[in-house]
Order: C-alpha cells, then sequence, then structure tokens
C-alpha cells in the first residue's frame, strides 16, 4: 500500500493551492481518509478526515471554511483544496488511510497508512 501526497508549493498569503493524495491498493470505499500537517517544533495536526461510517467530512476549526477534502474512489485518490491560505498553515500535509475513522473526528483506529508529505510554505 502506497500513499503519494503532491501538489505542495509556495504561496501567497489568500492564495489557494489543491493538494492531491494517489492511493495505491486501498479501495477507498472501505476506509476512512484524512489530511494531517506539521510544522517545525510543533505536533502533528488533524485538519480534516472523512468517517468510515456514513462517509461525513470532519474539519478542524483552524481550516473549516478556508479548507475542503474530497476523494474520487474512482481513482483512487483524496484531495485537500485550500483557499485563503494564512502563514500559519505552512506546514509538510500528509495524506492517511485507515480501518477506521470516527465520525465527527479525526480519531482513527486499526491499521492505518500514511504517505511522505508534501510542504506548503504561505509567505509574501
Amino acid at each position: 500500500v502506497q500513499l503519494q501526497a503532491s501538489g505542495g508549493g509556495l504561496v501567497r498569503p489568500g492564495g489557494s493551492l489543491r493538494l492531491s493524495c494517489a492511493v495505491s491498493e486501498l479501495d477507498l470505499h472501505y476506509y476512512g481518509i484524512g489530511w494531517f500537517r506539521q510544522s517545525p517544533g510543533k505536533e502533528r495536526e488533524e485538519i480534516s478526515c472523512i468517517s468510515t461510517s456514513d462517509y461525513s467530512t470532519y474539519y478542524a476549526d483552524s481550516v473549516k471554511g478556508r479548507f475542503t477534502m474530497s476523494s474520487d474512489e474512482a481513482q483512487r485518490a483524496m484531495y485537500l483544496e485550500m483557499d485563503n491560505l494564512k502563514p500559519e498553515d505552512t506546514a509538510v500535509y500528509y495524506c492517511a488511510a485507515f480501518d477506521t475513522v470516527v465520525v465527527g473526528s479525526c480519531r482513527y483506529y486499526g491499521k492505518e497508512y500514511w504517505g511522505k508529505g508534501t510542504l506548503v510554505t504561505v509567505s509574501s
């Protein structure tokens, strides 16, 4: 199983980026998926997750209204559309898949699969 995130880069404050994550050997219909990020010196932060039970999408307060997560089961891909980016959004962004993701959260259980991450830098 491999997850490969892409689409990161340098963007000015207020700008937009779209991250993609290609997933091999997993049928996304049966897995919870999510995006996380980590800034230097900080702990990993959950951004957005889609649950395994009702396929609802959870967003962290820090990104709610600015980020949109989606997935394409046929393409085995997930996406993170990021708008109105702020300098504090600067981080390495990771995509992940899990056996179970709890509704309304990014709490996960069971097997977990992580991509290598893509760097997003928001700076003028």
